[in-house]
């Protein structure tokens, strides 16, 4: 859930957003779904939106040309996010469920299975589809870093803080696995390529 469709609730009638212009944050606040207003600098904030960012990056790279498993897992995992915003947008509840955490670790262990093992670390990049999907690990992990953040202050569940540890685990490895379906193996860093 976005900051903009957070602030639409007064405005809904039906199913339908009404107004998307509504004025309320002009001074500096944003409405929660339970109805309080926080500022839009706040940590709770800041995870919301460092999720709806990591959101926006997956409909980026889902423009791609994608392998059918890979495209279905990543629009599963958009629905996920949505629910995980939901989760944050209303202090004290738990959206996030166990079995989604589940599912992502059996995509991980079904796309893992049949890449070779890594012996060296390895660059983002290769494909535009493979460095897209870097782009989503990295901003997965900033939106991760945003929710401990809150977690020390405001209590998160354990399965929405889990859920996005695990999707930075599978955006990295579906980022080897769009290499391989674009014909490329892993970019491989070389230690000292410079240096000398």
């Amino acid at each position: 859930m976005s900051e903009t469709e957070m602030n639409q609730e007064p405005e809904r009638k039906g199913n339908r957003l009404s107004k998307i212009v509504t004025r309320t944050g002009d001074a500096g606040t944003t409405g929660l779904g339970d109805g309080s207003r926080t500022t839009k600098d706040s940590l709770r904030i800041d995870a919301i939106g460092e999720v709806d960012e990591l959101n926006s990056s997956l409909g980026l790279l889902l423009c791609e040309d994608l392998p059918a498993l890979v495209r279905a897992a990543l629009l599963d995992v958009q629905h996920d996010l949505f629910d995980l915003g939901g989760e944050l947008c209303l202090p004290g509840m738990s959206i996030m469920k166990d079995a989604q955490v589940a599912r992502l670790e059996e995509l991980a262990d079904e796309f893992n299975r049949d890449l070779p093992m890594l012996k060296e670390f390895i660059l983002p990049g290769g494909t535009r589809p493979a460095a897209l999907a870097h782009l989503a690990r990295t901003i997965c992990r900033r939106a991760e870093r945003s929710m401990v953040h809150l977690h020390r202050s405001e209590p998160l569940s354990d399965a929405a803080r889990r859920y996005i540890n695990r999707l930075s685990d599978l955006m990295f490895i579906l980022g080897r696995v769009l290499n391989r379906a674009g014909g490329r193996g892993d970019v491989l860093w070389q230690k000292g390529k410079n240096a000398a």
